[in-house]
Protein backbone atom coordinates (compact mmCIF):
# COMPACT_ATOMS: atom_id res chain seq x y z
CA UNK A 1 0.00 0.00 0.00
CA UNK A 2 2.29 2.31 1.11
CA UNK A 3 3.62 5.49 -0.14
CA UNK A 4 0.54 6.80 -0.15
CA UNK A 5 0.23 6.23 3.02
CA UNK A 6 3.52 7.49 3.58
CA UNK A 7 2.63 10.67 1.80
CA UNK A 8 3.80 14.19 2.12
CA UNK A 9 0.66 16.21 2.46
CA UNK A 10 -0.23 19.77 2.97
CA UNK A 11 -1.71 21.14 6.21
CA UNK A 12 -2.60 24.50 7.09
CA UNK A 13 -1.78 25.66 10.56
CA UNK A 14 -4.38 27.93 10.84
CA UNK A 15 -7.31 25.73 10.13
CA UNK A 16 -10.92 26.93 11.47
CA UNK A 17 -11.84 25.91 15.04
CA UNK A 18 -15.08 23.90 14.46
CA UNK A 19 -12.74 21.42 12.69
CA UNK A 20 -10.89 20.48 15.86
CA UNK A 21 -14.20 19.84 18.09
CA UNK A 22 -13.75 16.59 19.89
CA UNK A 23 -16.33 13.84 18.90
CA UNK A 24 -18.59 12.42 21.73
CA UNK A 25 -18.60 8.90 22.71
CA UNK A 26 -21.63 7.20 24.48
CA UNK A 27 -21.44 3.86 25.96
CA UNK A 28 -23.19 1.60 24.06
CA UNK A 29 -26.13 0.44 25.71
CA UNK A 30 -25.35 -2.16 28.61
CA UNK A 31 -27.73 -5.65 28.65
CA UNK A 32 -30.03 -5.33 31.19
CA UNK A 33 -31.07 -8.60 32.22
CA UNK A 34 -35.39 -10.07 32.65
CA UNK A 35 -34.29 -12.71 34.76
CA UNK A 36 -36.41 -14.99 31.95
CA UNK A 37 -32.63 -15.38 29.90
CA UNK A 38 -30.96 -15.77 33.14
CA UNK A 39 -33.61 -19.35 34.38
CA UNK A 40 -31.32 -22.20 32.80
CA UNK A 41 -31.07 -25.39 34.35
CA UNK A 42 -27.99 -26.04 36.30
CA UNK A 43 -27.53 -29.06 33.69
CA UNK A 44 -27.12 -26.61 30.77
CA UNK A 45 -24.83 -24.59 31.64
CA UNK A 46 -21.01 -24.48 31.58
CA UNK A 47 -18.39 -23.44 34.10
CA UNK A 48 -15.60 -21.57 32.45
CA UNK A 49 -12.47 -20.94 34.15
CA UNK A 50 -11.93 -16.81 34.15
CA UNK A 51 -8.95 -15.76 32.37
CA UNK A 52 -7.75 -13.46 30.09
CA UNK A 53 -8.21 -16.21 27.19
CA UNK A 54 -11.84 -17.47 27.95
CA UNK A 55 -13.12 -13.21 28.88
CA UNK A 56 -11.41 -11.94 25.38
CA UNK A 57 -10.38 -15.38 23.17
CA UNK A 58 -9.99 -13.57 19.98
CA UNK A 59 -8.30 -10.16 20.63
CA UNK A 60 -4.43 -11.30 19.37
CA UNK A 61 -2.31 -8.81 21.25
CA UNK A 62 0.53 -7.57 19.24
CA UNK A 63 3.30 -5.46 19.73
CA UNK A 64 6.31 -4.56 18.03
CA UNK A 65 8.56 -7.30 18.47
CA UNK A 66 5.86 -9.46 16.96
CA UNK A 67 7.48 -7.92 13.50
CA UNK A 68 10.48 -8.21 11.10
CA UNK A 69 11.64 -4.87 9.77
CA UNK A 70 12.45 -5.48 6.30
CA UNK A 71 12.76 -2.25 4.28
CA UNK A 72 12.20 1.21 4.94
CA UNK A 73 9.23 2.81 2.59
CA UNK A 74 9.32 6.62 3.77
CA UNK A 75 10.09 9.17 6.33
CA UNK A 76 9.14 12.46 8.05
CA UNK A 77 9.04 14.35 11.18
CA UNK A 78 6.61 12.51 13.06
CA UNK A 79 8.02 8.93 12.06
CA UNK A 80 8.34 6.12 9.77
CA UNK A 81 6.58 3.63 7.48
CA UNK A 82 8.38 0.00 7.01
CA UNK A 83 7.72 -2.94 5.49
CA UNK A 84 7.58 -5.54 8.14
CA UNK A 85 7.27 -9.34 8.27
CA UNK A 86 4.88 -11.21 11.18
CA UNK A 87 6.87 -13.33 13.19
CA UNK A 88 3.92 -14.70 15.58
CA UNK A 89 -0.11 -15.74 15.56
CA UNK A 90 -1.77 -17.29 12.57
CA UNK A 91 -0.83 -14.77 9.96
CA UNK A 92 2.93 -15.27 10.57
CA UNK A 93 4.87 -14.48 8.01
CA UNK A 94 2.82 -12.48 5.79
CA UNK A 95 4.28 -9.25 4.73
CA UNK A 96 2.83 -5.80 6.22
CA UNK A 97 3.44 -1.72 5.82
CA UNK A 98 3.97 -0.69 9.19
CA UNK A 99 3.34 3.16 9.96
CA UNK A 100 5.13 4.69 13.38
CA UNK A 101 4.11 7.67 14.95
CA UNK A 102 5.59 9.80 17.69
CA UNK A 103 2.97 10.35 20.30
CA UNK A 104 4.63 13.30 21.51
CA UNK A 105 5.03 14.92 18.49
CA UNK A 106 1.20 14.69 17.79
CA UNK A 107 0.10 15.52 20.97
CA UNK A 108 1.92 19.19 20.93
CA UNK A 109 -1.16 20.42 18.09
CA UNK A 110 -4.74 20.07 18.81
CA UNK A 111 -5.31 20.01 15.00
CA UNK A 112 -2.39 17.09 14.62
CA UNK A 113 -4.58 14.90 17.02
CA UNK A 114 -8.06 15.56 15.58
CA UNK A 115 -6.10 14.26 12.11
CA UNK A 116 -5.03 11.47 13.40
CA UNK A 117 -8.06 10.19 15.51
CA UNK A 118 -9.90 10.99 12.17
CA UNK A 119 -7.54 8.87 10.29
CA UNK A 120 -7.74 5.77 12.48
CA UNK A 121 -11.33 5.87 13.07
CA UNK A 122 -11.74 5.68 9.01
CA UNK A 123 -9.05 3.38 8.64
CA UNK A 124 -11.09 1.12 10.87
CA UNK A 125 -14.55 1.41 9.95
CA UNK A 126 -14.38 1.95 5.95
CA UNK A 127 -14.30 -1.49 4.10
CA UNK A 128 -13.85 -1.47 0.50
CA UNK A 129 -11.61 -3.74 -2.30
CA UNK A 130 -10.47 -0.05 -3.46
CA UNK A 131 -9.64 1.14 -0.03
CA UNK A 132 -6.62 0.66 2.21
CA UNK A 133 -6.73 -2.17 4.38
CA UNK A 134 -5.88 -1.74 8.40
CA UNK A 135 -4.98 -4.81 9.69
CA UNK A 136 -3.61 -4.14 13.57
CA UNK A 137 -2.97 -0.85 15.71
CA UNK A 138 -1.34 -0.92 18.84
CA UNK A 139 0.90 1.55 20.78
CA UNK A 140 3.84 1.41 23.12
CA UNK A 141 4.46 4.49 25.82
CA UNK A 142 6.21 6.86 22.76
CA UNK A 143 5.04 5.39 19.82
CA UNK A 144 1.73 4.10 17.54
CA UNK A 145 1.58 1.98 15.18
CA UNK A 146 -0.74 1.01 12.15
CA UNK A 147 -0.19 -2.03 10.58
CA UNK A 148 -1.33 -1.63 7.17
CA UNK A 149 -1.80 -3.85 4.02
CA UNK A 150 0.94 -4.29 2.02
CA UNK A 151 0.66 -3.12 -1.71
CA UNK A 152 3.96 -4.29 -3.99
CA UNK A 153 2.68 -2.10 -7.20
CA UNK A 154 3.60 1.29 -5.30
CA UNK A 155 1.74 4.38 -6.35
CA UNK A 156 0.13 5.75 -9.26
CA UNK A 157 2.78 8.67 -9.46
CA UNK A 158 5.50 6.44 -10.09
CA UNK A 159 3.58 4.76 -13.10
CA UNK A 160 2.54 8.69 -14.14
CA UNK A 161 6.49 9.39 -13.87
CA UNK A 162 7.53 6.59 -15.92
CA UNK A 163 4.97 6.45 -18.85
CA UNK A 164 4.36 10.33 -18.63
CA UNK A 165 1.15 9.82 -20.02
CA UNK A 166 -1.53 7.18 -19.94
CA UNK A 167 -3.61 6.08 -23.05
CA UNK A 168 -7.10 6.65 -22.14
CA UNK A 169 -8.66 2.94 -21.55
CA UNK A 170 -5.99 2.37 -18.75
CA UNK A 171 -6.64 6.11 -17.32
CA UNK A 172 -10.45 5.27 -17.98
CA UNK A 173 -10.32 2.10 -15.59
CA UNK A 174 -8.35 3.75 -12.83
CA UNK A 175 -10.53 6.73 -12.55
CA UNK A 176 -13.46 4.35 -12.78
CA UNK A 177 -12.22 2.59 -9.53
CA UNK A 178 -11.52 5.73 -7.62
CA UNK A 179 -14.64 6.66 -8.27
CA UNK A 180 -15.90 3.80 -6.50
CA UNK A 181 -13.90 4.11 -3.48
CA UNK A 182 -15.26 8.32 -3.25
CA UNK A 183 -18.32 7.13 -3.81
CA UNK A 184 -18.27 5.10 -0.46
CA UNK A 185 -16.44 7.55 1.34
CA UNK A 186 -19.04 9.97 0.69
CA UNK A 187 -21.90 7.30 1.70
CA UNK A 188 -20.55 7.19 5.22
CA UNK A 189 -20.22 10.95 5.34
CA UNK A 190 -16.53 11.56 4.46
CA UNK A 191 -14.49 14.08 2.46
CA UNK A 192 -11.67 12.82 0.99
CA UNK A 193 -9.83 15.79 0.32
CA UNK A 194 -6.06 14.76 -0.53
CA UNK A 195 -6.69 12.48 -4.15
CA UNK A 196 -3.43 12.79 -6.17
CA UNK A 197 -1.37 10.29 -7.71
CA UNK A 198 0.68 9.64 -4.68
CA UNK A 199 -1.92 8.63 -2.50
CA UNK A 200 -3.19 6.08 -5.27
CA UNK A 201 -1.63 2.62 -4.84
CA UNK A 202 -1.86 -0.68 -6.70
CA UNK A 203 -2.06 -3.39 -5.45
CA UNK A 204 -0.57 -6.75 -6.97
CA UNK A 205 -2.69 -7.42 -9.56
CA UNK A 206 -2.92 -3.58 -10.65
CA UNK A 207 -5.93 -2.60 -8.82
CA UNK A 208 -5.94 1.10 -6.96
CA UNK A 209 -6.20 1.32 -3.15
CA UNK A 210 -7.02 4.61 -1.97
CA UNK A 211 -4.28 5.26 1.06
CA UNK A 212 -3.34 8.02 3.50
CA UNK A 213 -6.48 9.83 5.53
CA UNK A 214 -5.30 11.93 7.71
CA UNK A 215 -7.00 15.19 5.57
CA UNK A 216 -10.55 13.61 5.47
CA UNK A 217 -13.63 15.15 7.09
CA UNK A 218 -16.14 12.83 9.01
CA UNK A 219 -19.90 13.47 9.41
CA UNK A 220 -20.33 15.49 6.32
CA UNK A 221 -24.24 15.45 5.52
CA UNK A 222 -25.81 16.53 1.96
CA UNK A 223 -25.69 20.29 1.99
CA UNK A 224 -22.81 20.45 4.53
CA UNK A 225 -19.78 22.37 4.89
CA UNK A 226 -16.24 22.66 5.81
CA UNK A 227 -14.02 25.22 5.99
CA UNK A 228 -10.06 23.77 6.59
CA UNK A 229 -7.67 24.90 4.32
CA UNK A 230 -5.72 21.23 3.38
CA UNK A 231 -4.93 19.48 0.47
CA UNK A 232 -2.23 19.79 -2.41
CA UNK A 233 -2.53 22.96 -3.88
CA UNK A 234 -2.35 21.81 -7.78
CA UNK A 235 -5.08 19.31 -6.68
CA UNK A 236 -7.55 21.71 -4.83
CA UNK A 237 -11.00 22.42 -5.60
CA UNK A 238 -11.49 26.55 -5.77
CA UNK A 239 -13.74 26.50 -3.25
CA UNK A 240 -10.99 25.03 -0.36
CA UNK A 241 -8.70 28.02 -1.88
CA UNK A 242 -11.85 30.73 -1.35
CA UNK A 243 -12.21 29.31 2.36
CA UNK A 244 -15.69 29.99 1.93
CA UNK A 245 -16.83 26.51 2.69
CA UNK A 246 -16.96 23.18 1.00
CA UNK A 247 -19.08 19.66 0.65
CA UNK A 248 -18.17 16.72 -1.16
CA UNK A 249 -17.68 18.39 -4.68
CA UNK A 250 -13.63 19.22 -4.13
CA UNK A 251 -13.63 15.50 -4.38
CA UNK A 252 -14.65 15.77 -7.73
CA UNK A 253 -12.73 18.46 -8.66
CA UNK A 254 -9.72 16.46 -8.01
CA UNK A 255 -10.93 13.49 -10.26
CA UNK A 256 -11.09 15.78 -12.79
CA UNK A 257 -7.23 17.43 -11.86
CA UNK A 258 -5.83 13.81 -11.37
CA UNK A 259 -7.80 12.74 -14.81
CA UNK A 260 -6.47 15.70 -16.57
CA UNK A 261 -2.68 14.68 -15.52
CA UNK A 262 -3.22 11.22 -16.25
CA UNK A 263 -3.32 12.08 -19.88
CA UNK A 264 -1.63 15.18 -20.15
CA UNK A 265 1.34 15.00 -18.04
CA UNK A 266 0.60 17.67 -15.43
CA UNK A 267 -2.10 19.15 -13.60
CA UNK A 268 -4.64 21.21 -15.39
CA UNK A 269 -3.79 24.71 -13.68
CA UNK A 270 0.11 25.00 -12.21
CA UNK A 271 2.62 28.02 -12.15
CA UNK A 272 6.09 28.45 -11.23
CA UNK A 273 4.49 29.36 -7.63
CA UNK A 274 2.02 28.96 -5.20
CA UNK A 275 0.34 32.18 -5.67
CA UNK A 276 0.24 32.09 -9.52
CA UNK A 277 -0.88 28.09 -9.16
CA UNK A 278 -4.19 29.46 -7.17
CA UNK A 279 -4.47 32.28 -9.14
CA UNK A 280 -4.78 29.98 -11.95
CA UNK A 281 -7.06 27.78 -10.41
CA UNK A 282 -9.27 30.39 -9.35
CA UNK A 283 -9.16 32.44 -12.45
CA UNK A 284 -7.46 30.96 -15.25
CA UNK A 285 -8.95 29.44 -18.16
CA UNK A 286 -9.24 25.48 -18.28
CA UNK A 287 -7.01 24.48 -21.84
CA UNK A 288 -7.95 20.72 -23.53
CA UNK A 289 -4.74 19.52 -25.58
CA UNK A 290 -6.46 18.24 -29.06
CA UNK A 291 -5.86 14.38 -28.68
CA UNK A 292 -7.84 14.00 -26.19
CA UNK A 293 -10.80 12.44 -27.32
CA UNK A 294 -14.48 13.95 -27.22
CA UNK A 295 -15.87 12.05 -24.15
CA UNK A 296 -12.69 12.99 -22.12
CA UNK A 297 -12.49 16.22 -23.12
CA UNK A 298 -16.13 16.90 -21.77
CA UNK A 299 -16.00 14.77 -18.33
CA UNK A 300 -12.83 16.47 -17.51
CA UNK A 301 -14.84 20.14 -18.01
CA UNK A 302 -17.55 19.42 -15.95
CA UNK A 303 -15.56 18.31 -13.42
CA UNK A 304 -13.73 21.47 -13.29
CA UNK A 305 -16.44 23.24 -13.01
CA UNK A 306 -15.61 25.83 -10.88
CA UNK A 307 -18.82 26.55 -9.28
CA UNK A 308 -19.81 23.23 -7.04
CA UNK A 309 -23.26 23.80 -7.58
CA UNK A 310 -22.57 23.13 -11.56
CA UNK A 311 -19.60 20.54 -11.30
CA UNK A 312 -20.63 17.02 -12.04
CA UNK A 313 -21.35 15.10 -8.91
CA UNK A 314 -22.19 17.95 -7.02
CA UNK A 315 -25.64 17.50 -6.55
CA UNK A 316 -27.08 15.46 -4.31
CA UNK A 317 -26.84 12.44 -6.52
CA UNK A 318 -23.39 12.45 -5.97
CA UNK A 319 -21.05 10.03 -8.14
CA UNK A 320 -24.53 8.78 -10.42
CA UNK A 321 -24.21 11.55 -13.34
CA UNK A 322 -20.15 10.76 -13.60
CA UNK A 323 -20.55 6.73 -14.10
CA UNK A 324 -23.61 7.81 -16.37
CA UNK A 325 -20.99 10.11 -18.17
CA UNK A 326 -20.14 8.79 -21.41
CA UNK A 327 -16.36 8.18 -21.15
CA UNK A 328 -17.38 5.29 -19.00
CA UNK A 329 -19.40 3.81 -21.31
CA UNK A 330 -17.64 0.46 -21.77
CA UNK A 331 -17.14 -0.01 -17.73
CA UNK A 332 -19.32 -2.65 -16.21
CA UNK A 333 -19.58 -1.05 -12.84
CA UNK A 334 -20.94 -4.06 -11.09
CA UNK A 335 -17.88 -5.89 -12.49
CA UNK A 336 -15.44 -3.21 -11.63
CA UNK A 337 -16.71 -2.75 -8.24
CA UNK A 338 -16.29 -6.87 -8.17
CA UNK A 339 -12.71 -6.60 -9.49
CA UNK A 340 -13.72 -8.74 -11.94
CA UNK A 341 -12.03 -6.64 -15.00
CA UNK A 342 -8.28 -7.14 -15.33
CA UNK A 343 -6.28 -4.31 -15.00
CA UNK A 344 -4.29 -2.41 -18.20
CA UNK A 345 -1.13 -3.12 -16.53
CA UNK A 346 0.26 -4.77 -13.54
CA UNK A 347 3.10 -4.15 -11.70
CA UNK A 348 6.47 -5.90 -11.76
CA UNK A 349 7.15 -7.63 -8.73
CA UNK A 350 8.44 -10.89 -8.26
CA UNK A 351 7.40 -11.76 -4.48
CA UNK A 352 5.22 -9.99 -1.99
CA UNK A 353 8.24 -8.52 -0.44
CA UNK A 354 9.87 -6.44 -3.92
CA UNK A 355 9.99 -3.41 -3.48
CA UNK A 356 10.93 -2.11 -6.42
CA UNK A 357 8.19 0.14 -7.29
CA UNK A 358 9.44 1.96 -4.26
CA UNK A 359 11.91 4.86 -4.12
CA UNK A 360 15.35 3.49 -3.59
CA UNK A 361 16.12 6.41 -1.56
CA UNK A 362 14.07 5.09 0.90
CA UNK A 363 14.37 1.30 0.08
CA UNK A 364 18.06 1.62 0.72
CA UNK A 365 17.78 2.82 3.99
CA UNK A 366 17.99 0.55 7.42
CA UNK A 367 14.58 0.09 9.04
CA UNK A 368 15.00 0.87 12.51
CA UNK A 369 12.29 1.24 14.99
CA UNK A 370 14.37 3.82 17.01
CA UNK A 371 13.94 3.23 21.11
CA UNK A 372 11.62 6.00 22.05
CA UNK A 373 11.94 7.05 25.66
CA UNK A 374 9.71 9.89 26.05
CA UNK A 375 7.35 9.94 29.41
CA UNK A 376 3.87 11.40 28.66
CA UNK A 377 1.42 12.29 31.39
CA UNK A 378 -1.65 10.36 32.15
CA UNK A 379 -3.60 13.38 30.25
CA UNK A 380 -1.80 13.01 27.18
CA UNK A 381 -1.86 9.38 27.10
CA UNK A 382 -5.55 9.13 27.16
CA UNK A 383 -5.70 11.00 24.42
CA UNK A 384 -4.46 7.66 22.50
CA UNK A 385 -6.79 5.59 24.66
CA UNK A 386 -8.83 2.66 22.87
CA UNK A 387 -6.13 2.87 19.69
CA UNK A 388 -6.41 -1.13 19.79
CA UNK A 389 -7.53 -2.80 16.57
CA UNK A 390 -7.15 -5.86 15.47
CA UNK A 391 -8.91 -6.27 11.96
CA UNK A 392 -12.06 -8.88 11.78
CA UNK A 393 -11.14 -11.37 9.08
CA UNK A 394 -7.72 -12.19 11.70
CA UNK A 395 -10.10 -12.64 14.63
CA UNK A 396 -12.37 -14.85 12.44
CA UNK A 397 -9.26 -16.83 11.17
CA UNK A 398 -8.01 -17.22 14.46
CA UNK A 399 -11.44 -18.19 15.71
CA UNK A 400 -11.60 -21.36 12.70
CA UNK A 401 -7.91 -22.38 13.75
CA UNK A 402 -7.93 -22.34 17.40
CA UNK A 403 -10.98 -21.93 18.94
CA UNK A 404 -14.72 -23.69 19.44
CA UNK A 405 -17.73 -21.83 19.96
CA UNK A 406 -18.85 -22.72 23.57
CA UNK A 407 -22.38 -23.97 24.45
CA UNK A 408 -24.92 -21.33 26.10
CA UNK A 409 -28.64 -21.21 26.52
CA UNK A 410 -28.36 -17.56 26.18
CA UNK A 411 -28.57 -15.27 22.86
CA UNK A 412 -26.54 -12.51 22.25
CA UNK A 413 -27.64 -9.09 22.50
CA UNK A 414 -26.76 -6.38 20.22
CA UNK A 415 -22.61 -6.30 18.91
CA UNK A 416 -19.58 -3.56 19.77
CA UNK A 417 -17.38 -2.86 17.72
CA UNK A 418 -13.83 -2.61 19.55
CA UNK A 419 -11.77 0.53 19.20
CA UNK A 420 -14.30 2.98 17.99
CA UNK A 421 -16.29 4.32 20.79
CA UNK A 422 -13.00 6.09 22.21
CA UNK A 423 -10.71 6.81 19.46
CA UNK A 424 -11.19 9.16 16.27
CA UNK A 425 -8.20 8.32 14.62
CA UNK A 426 -4.59 8.77 14.17
CA UNK A 427 -2.84 11.29 12.35
CA UNK A 428 -0.41 10.55 8.69
CA UNK A 429 3.18 11.58 9.32
CA UNK A 430 4.39 15.26 9.24
CA UNK A 431 6.75 17.49 8.24
CA UNK A 432 7.63 21.18 9.53
CA UNK A 433 6.42 24.32 8.17
CA UNK A 434 8.65 25.25 5.01
CA UNK A 435 8.55 21.73 3.71
CA UNK A 436 8.86 21.87 -0.16
CA UNK A 437 6.39 20.00 -1.83
CA UNK A 438 5.96 20.02 -6.37
CA UNK A 439 8.45 22.53 -6.43
CA UNK A 440 6.57 25.18 -4.22
CA UNK A 441 7.49 25.99 -0.71
CA UNK A 442 5.13 27.11 2.01
CA UNK A 443 5.14 29.00 5.49
CA UNK A 444 2.11 27.98 6.55
CA UNK A 445 2.13 24.40 5.67
CA UNK A 446 2.35 21.04 7.14
CA UNK A 447 3.34 18.16 5.43
CA UNK A 448 2.28 14.28 6.29
CA UNK A 449 4.78 11.72 5.51
CA UNK A 450 4.74 9.04 3.18
CA UNK A 451 7.14 8.17 0.15
CA UNK A 452 4.98 9.37 -2.83
CA UNK A 453 5.63 13.00 -1.27
CA UNK A 454 9.32 12.87 -1.41
CA UNK A 455 9.82 11.79 -5.26
CA UNK A 456 10.23 15.02 -7.45
CA UNK A 457 7.76 16.38 -9.18
CA UNK A 458 6.55 15.08 -13.22
CA UNK A 459 7.70 17.72 -16.04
Amino acid sequence: MMAGVFDLELHETNSCEDELSDEEFHDPDEYQPTGVEDAAEPSEMETVEISAQTVNPFQEKVKPQDFELLKTLGRGGYGKVMQVRKLTGQDSGKIFAMKVLKKATIARNAKDAAHTRAERNILEGVKHPFIVELKYAFQTDGKLYLILEYLPGGELFTRLDTEGILMEDAACFYIAEIVLAIEHLHSQGIIYRDLKPENVLLDKAGHVKLTDFGLCKEAIGEGSLTHTFCGTIEYMAPEILTRNGHGKAVDWWSLGALMYDMQTGSPPFTAENRKKTIDKILKGKLSLPPYLSTEAKSLIRKLLKKNPGERLGGGPDDSEPIKAHPFFRQINWTKLALRQIEPPYKPDVTSEEDTSQFDIKFTRQTPVDSPDDTVLSDSVNRVFQGFTYVAPSILEDMKASNWLEPRSPRKHRGHHRPGIAIMEGYSSMGRAPNSHINGHTGDFEEMDTTSAGCLPARP
